[in-house]
């Protein structure tokens, strides 16, 4: 998953970092930027949580701006 997607959608909609850290329940900031920079990737489940809290779709967060496949 395209983890500076995550950021972006996240700053856009104007929430803080901790909020999605919480959603996810992780104890530590530094265990949600290791996710965030793409150190740690997001699990299937982290990303329902997510969308969920977003109302939004996996794919509208995760892979705005992705093509699933490429032209040659």
């Amino acid at each position: 998953m395209k983890n500076i997607t995550i950021r972006n959608f996240r700053t856009q909609n104007k929430v803080p970092a901790r909020k999605i850290a919480d959603v996810l329940g992780l104890k530590t900031m530094a265990a949600y930027y290791k996710k965030e920079s793409g150190c740690v990737g997001f699990s299937l489940e982290d990303a329902k949580k997510i969308s969920e809290y977003f109302g939004k779709s996996i794919e509208e967060i995760f892979f705005i701006g992705e093509n699933s496949c490429t032209e040659k």
